[in-house]
Protein backbone atom coordinates (compact mmCIF):
# COMPACT_ATOMS: atom_id res chain seq x y z
CA UNK A 1 0.00 0.00 0.00
CA UNK A 2 0.74 3.66 -0.07
CA UNK A 3 0.85 6.28 1.94
CA UNK A 4 -0.68 10.05 1.44
CA UNK A 5 1.38 12.72 0.58
CA UNK A 6 1.35 14.31 3.69
CA UNK A 7 1.98 11.72 5.77
CA UNK A 8 4.74 11.23 3.38
CA UNK A 9 6.32 14.58 4.19
CA UNK A 10 5.54 13.68 7.95
CA UNK A 11 7.46 10.85 8.14
CA UNK A 12 10.51 12.11 6.08
CA UNK A 13 10.74 14.50 8.92
CA UNK A 14 11.00 11.92 11.53
CA UNK A 15 13.69 10.13 9.21
CA UNK A 16 15.04 13.43 9.41
CA UNK A 17 15.36 13.86 13.07
CA UNK A 18 16.07 10.45 13.57
CA UNK A 19 19.62 10.68 11.67
CA UNK A 20 20.65 13.80 13.78
CA UNK A 21 21.78 10.38 15.94
CA UNK A 22 24.38 8.03 15.40
CA UNK A 23 22.74 5.39 17.93
CA UNK A 24 19.01 5.10 19.55
CA UNK A 25 17.45 3.48 22.16
CA UNK A 26 13.70 3.34 21.32
CA UNK A 27 11.21 2.46 24.49
CA UNK A 28 9.21 -0.39 23.08
CA UNK A 29 5.89 -0.75 24.88
CA UNK A 30 3.97 -3.48 22.86
CA UNK A 31 1.70 -0.57 21.27
CA UNK A 32 1.59 0.64 17.92
CA UNK A 33 2.95 4.26 18.34
CA UNK A 34 6.80 3.08 19.66
CA UNK A 35 6.59 0.31 17.19
CA UNK A 36 5.82 2.61 14.29
CA UNK A 37 8.81 5.02 15.98
CA UNK A 38 11.04 1.60 15.66
CA UNK A 39 10.22 0.34 12.26
CA UNK A 40 11.10 4.12 11.28
CA UNK A 41 14.28 4.82 13.25
CA UNK A 42 15.77 0.70 11.89
CA UNK A 43 14.75 2.82 8.57
CA UNK A 44 16.64 5.60 9.35
CA UNK A 45 20.04 4.29 10.89
CA UNK A 46 20.27 0.59 10.42
CA UNK A 47 19.66 -2.27 12.20
CA UNK A 48 22.99 -2.49 14.04
CA UNK A 49 22.24 1.24 15.10
CA UNK A 50 18.82 1.09 16.64
CA UNK A 51 18.07 -1.21 20.05
CA UNK A 52 14.25 -2.04 21.42
CA UNK A 53 14.05 -1.85 25.28
CA UNK A 54 10.84 -3.12 27.23
CA UNK A 55 10.80 -2.56 30.27
CA UNK A 56 8.86 -5.02 32.35
CA UNK A 57 6.82 -5.04 35.81
CA UNK A 58 4.11 -6.37 37.53
CA UNK A 59 2.16 -3.42 35.60
CA UNK A 60 2.91 -4.67 32.39
CA UNK A 61 0.67 -7.24 30.95
CA UNK A 62 2.09 -10.35 29.69
CA UNK A 63 -0.16 -9.67 26.26
CA UNK A 64 1.43 -7.05 25.71
CA UNK A 65 5.35 -8.01 26.18
CA UNK A 66 4.26 -10.79 23.30
CA UNK A 67 2.79 -7.76 21.11
CA UNK A 68 6.49 -5.84 21.99
CA UNK A 69 8.26 -9.20 20.58
CA UNK A 70 6.69 -9.85 17.83
CA UNK A 71 6.81 -6.38 16.52
CA UNK A 72 10.67 -6.31 17.23
CA UNK A 73 11.00 -9.67 14.79
CA UNK A 74 8.98 -8.39 12.48
CA UNK A 75 11.31 -5.72 11.78
CA UNK A 76 14.32 -7.34 12.45
CA UNK A 77 15.47 -5.70 15.41
CA UNK A 78 17.50 -6.32 17.93
CA UNK A 79 15.27 -6.34 21.40
CA UNK A 80 16.21 -6.69 25.23
CA UNK A 81 13.92 -7.00 27.93
CA UNK A 82 14.54 -4.91 31.44
CA UNK A 83 13.42 -5.37 34.88
CA UNK A 84 11.99 -1.90 36.48
CA UNK A 85 11.21 -1.36 39.76
CA UNK A 86 8.28 1.23 40.17
CA UNK A 87 6.50 -0.95 42.65
CA UNK A 88 9.40 0.11 44.91
CA UNK A 89 8.79 4.07 44.66
CA UNK A 90 6.62 4.90 47.29
CA UNK A 91 5.03 7.83 45.29
CA UNK A 92 4.27 5.68 42.59
CA UNK A 93 2.20 3.13 44.99
CA UNK A 94 0.61 5.83 46.39
CA UNK A 95 -1.17 6.47 43.19
CA UNK A 96 -2.05 10.35 43.78
CA UNK A 97 -2.66 11.33 40.59
CA UNK A 98 1.16 11.82 39.30
CA UNK A 99 1.73 7.79 39.19
CA UNK A 100 3.07 8.11 35.63
CA UNK A 101 5.49 10.48 36.47
CA UNK A 102 7.30 8.12 38.85
CA UNK A 103 6.84 5.32 36.81
CA UNK A 104 8.49 6.94 33.59
CA UNK A 105 11.24 8.36 35.55
CA UNK A 106 12.17 4.58 36.65
CA UNK A 107 12.19 3.20 32.75
CA UNK A 108 13.93 6.40 31.48
CA UNK A 109 16.46 6.63 34.38
CA UNK A 110 17.10 2.74 33.59
CA UNK A 111 17.31 3.36 29.69
CA UNK A 112 19.18 6.71 29.48
CA UNK A 113 21.86 5.18 32.39
CA UNK A 114 22.40 1.98 29.69
CA UNK A 115 22.56 4.20 26.55
CA UNK A 116 25.26 6.04 28.12
CA UNK A 117 27.18 2.75 28.95
CA UNK A 118 26.99 1.04 25.59
CA UNK A 119 27.20 4.17 23.77
CA UNK A 120 24.04 5.22 21.95
CA UNK A 121 23.31 9.22 21.95
CA UNK A 122 19.42 9.00 22.33
CA UNK A 123 16.76 7.28 24.24
CA UNK A 124 13.44 7.71 21.75
CA UNK A 125 9.98 6.90 23.03
CA UNK A 126 6.51 6.91 20.95
CA UNK A 127 4.52 9.83 22.36
CA UNK A 128 2.74 11.47 19.34
CA UNK A 129 0.20 14.94 19.49
CA UNK A 130 -2.88 13.00 20.66
CA UNK A 131 -1.21 12.58 24.03
CA UNK A 132 -1.01 17.06 24.20
CA UNK A 133 -4.59 16.85 24.82
CA UNK A 134 -4.39 14.69 27.86
CA UNK A 135 -2.78 14.88 31.32
CA UNK A 136 0.92 13.44 30.99
CA UNK A 137 2.32 13.48 33.63
CA UNK A 138 5.25 11.00 31.97
CA UNK A 139 5.55 13.45 29.41
CA UNK A 140 7.48 15.36 31.96
CA UNK A 141 9.64 12.57 33.04
CA UNK A 142 10.71 12.17 29.49
CA UNK A 143 10.86 15.85 29.05
CA UNK A 144 13.67 16.07 32.67
CA UNK A 145 15.72 13.22 31.22
CA UNK A 146 16.19 14.13 28.23
CA UNK A 147 14.46 11.16 26.26
CA UNK A 148 13.32 12.40 22.42
CA UNK A 149 10.01 12.07 20.71
CA UNK A 150 10.09 12.44 17.26
CA UNK A 151 6.73 11.63 15.97
CA UNK A 152 5.38 13.89 17.90
CA UNK A 153 7.87 16.85 16.68
CA UNK A 154 7.00 15.79 13.10
CA UNK A 155 3.56 16.34 14.25
CA UNK A 156 2.48 12.55 13.86
CA UNK A 157 -0.52 11.70 15.11
CA UNK A 158 -2.50 8.40 15.92
CA UNK A 159 -4.46 8.00 12.64
CA UNK A 160 -1.07 8.34 10.95
CA UNK A 161 0.53 6.08 13.13
CA UNK A 162 -2.08 3.29 12.27
CA UNK A 163 -1.05 4.17 8.65
CA UNK A 164 2.27 3.86 8.99
CA UNK A 165 1.72 0.16 11.15
CA UNK A 166 -0.12 -0.95 8.23
CA UNK A 167 2.00 0.17 5.48
CA UNK A 168 4.96 -1.62 7.44
CA UNK A 169 2.94 -5.06 7.82
CA UNK A 170 2.73 -4.96 11.68
CA UNK A 171 0.36 -6.61 12.78
CA UNK A 172 -1.11 -4.22 15.67
CA UNK A 173 -1.74 -1.95 12.83
CA UNK A 174 -5.16 -1.29 14.31
CA UNK A 175 -4.84 -2.53 18.32
CA UNK A 176 -6.38 -0.46 20.73
CA UNK A 177 -4.76 1.57 22.93
CA UNK A 178 -4.06 -0.36 26.16
CA UNK A 179 -1.93 1.80 29.22
CA UNK A 180 -0.31 -0.40 32.01
CA UNK A 181 -2.26 -2.07 34.72
CA UNK A 182 -1.86 0.27 37.12
CA UNK A 183 -4.32 2.70 35.20
CA UNK A 184 -7.20 0.63 36.47
CA UNK A 185 -6.79 1.30 39.73
CA UNK A 186 -8.28 4.63 40.91
CA UNK A 187 -6.36 7.27 41.96
CA UNK A 188 -5.65 7.79 45.58
CA UNK A 189 -5.91 3.52 45.44
CA UNK A 190 -2.65 1.90 46.28
CA UNK A 191 -0.95 0.00 43.72
CA UNK A 192 -0.14 -2.93 44.48
CA UNK A 193 0.85 -6.71 42.83
CA UNK A 194 -2.27 -8.25 44.12
CA UNK A 195 -4.40 -6.02 42.38
CA UNK A 196 -2.14 -5.71 39.20
CA UNK A 197 -2.30 -9.63 38.90
CA UNK A 198 -6.32 -9.52 39.43
CA UNK A 199 -6.53 -7.22 36.78
CA UNK A 200 -4.43 -8.85 34.31
CA UNK A 201 -6.46 -12.28 35.26
CA UNK A 202 -9.63 -10.85 34.52
CA UNK A 203 -8.92 -8.85 31.60
CA UNK A 204 -6.96 -12.00 29.93
CA UNK A 205 -10.26 -14.03 30.60
CA UNK A 206 -12.10 -11.66 29.02
CA UNK A 207 -9.81 -11.38 25.98
CA UNK A 208 -10.31 -15.12 25.43
CA UNK A 209 -13.88 -14.30 25.34
CA UNK A 210 -13.90 -12.75 22.37
CA UNK A 211 -13.76 -9.13 23.84
CA UNK A 212 -11.95 -6.38 21.86
CA UNK A 213 -12.14 -3.07 23.54
CA UNK A 214 -12.41 -3.09 27.24
CA UNK A 215 -10.62 -2.18 31.08
CA UNK A 216 -11.60 -4.06 33.94
CA UNK A 217 -10.90 -1.38 36.75
CA UNK A 218 -10.37 -2.37 40.41
CA UNK A 219 -12.72 -1.25 42.80
CA UNK A 220 -11.89 -3.41 46.14
CA UNK A 221 -14.68 -6.98 46.13
CA UNK A 222 -16.16 -5.01 42.59
CA UNK A 223 -14.73 -5.33 38.98
CA UNK A 224 -15.90 -2.44 37.14
CA UNK A 225 -16.05 -3.67 33.20
CA UNK A 226 -15.99 -0.76 30.72
CA UNK A 227 -16.80 -2.12 27.03
CA UNK A 228 -16.64 -0.60 23.50
CA UNK A 229 -19.84 0.27 21.81
CA UNK A 230 -19.31 -2.69 19.98
CA UNK A 231 -18.96 -5.58 22.46
CA UNK A 232 -22.20 -4.00 24.23
CA UNK A 233 -24.46 -6.19 22.14
CA UNK A 234 -22.72 -9.38 23.45
CA UNK A 235 -23.50 -8.48 27.75
CA UNK A 236 -26.33 -10.56 27.60
CA UNK A 237 -25.31 -13.20 25.43
CA UNK A 238 -22.12 -13.90 27.32
CA UNK A 239 -23.04 -12.64 31.30
CA UNK A 240 -22.51 -15.97 32.58
CA UNK A 241 -19.20 -16.50 31.26
CA UNK A 242 -18.36 -12.71 32.25
CA UNK A 243 -19.16 -13.55 35.37
CA UNK A 244 -16.90 -16.55 35.94
CA UNK A 245 -14.08 -14.65 34.12
CA UNK A 246 -13.90 -11.58 36.35
CA UNK A 247 -14.84 -13.61 39.38
CA UNK A 248 -11.80 -16.72 38.93
CA UNK A 249 -9.48 -13.55 39.53
CA UNK A 250 -10.36 -13.12 42.74
CA UNK A 251 -13.59 -10.13 42.44
CA UNK A 252 -16.61 -10.88 44.41
CA UNK A 253 -18.95 -8.66 42.16
CA UNK A 254 -19.12 -7.93 38.73
CA UNK A 255 -20.74 -4.75 37.15
CA UNK A 256 -20.51 -3.23 33.29
CA UNK A 257 -20.68 0.15 33.38
CA UNK A 258 -23.25 2.08 31.50
CA UNK A 259 -20.73 5.36 30.52
CA UNK A 260 -18.92 2.37 28.46
CA UNK A 261 -15.27 2.18 27.47
CA UNK A 262 -13.32 5.42 28.34
CA UNK A 263 -9.60 6.75 28.38
CA UNK A 264 -7.47 5.93 31.44
CA UNK A 265 -6.85 9.01 32.94
CA UNK A 266 -10.78 10.32 33.44
CA UNK A 267 -12.19 6.71 34.03
CA UNK A 268 -9.23 5.32 36.85
CA UNK A 269 -9.45 8.41 38.42
CA UNK A 270 -13.50 7.84 38.97
CA UNK A 271 -14.12 6.29 42.21
CA UNK A 272 -17.73 5.17 41.67
CA UNK A 273 -19.31 2.29 39.66
CA UNK A 274 -21.76 2.79 37.37
CA UNK A 275 -24.01 -0.06 36.37
CA UNK A 276 -25.34 -1.17 33.24
CA UNK A 277 -25.74 -4.86 34.37
CA UNK A 278 -24.73 -6.15 37.72
CA UNK A 279 -24.25 -9.49 38.93
CA UNK A 280 -24.25 -10.56 42.35
CA UNK A 281 -22.17 -12.81 44.50
CA UNK A 282 -22.02 -16.45 44.16
CA UNK A 283 -24.82 -18.45 45.76
CA UNK A 284 -21.87 -20.26 47.78
CA UNK A 285 -21.39 -17.64 49.30
CA UNK A 286 -24.11 -17.19 51.54
CA UNK A 287 -25.75 -13.69 49.74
Amino acid sequence: MSISEGLLERRGRVVSDLRRHRRIIVALSGGVDSAVLLGLARNALGQSNVLAITGVSESLAQAELEDARRVASELGTDHEIITTHELDRPAYRANEGDRCFHCRSELFELLTTLAEKRGYDAVAYGAIVDDLGDVRPGMEAARRLGVVAPLLEAGIGKSDVRELAQWMSLHIDDKPASPCLASRIPTGTEVTPERLRQIERAESALRSLGLRLFRVRHHGDIARIEMGEQDFGRILELHASISRAVRSAGFRYVAVDLDGYRAAGAASADPAPVTLYSIAPSRESGQ
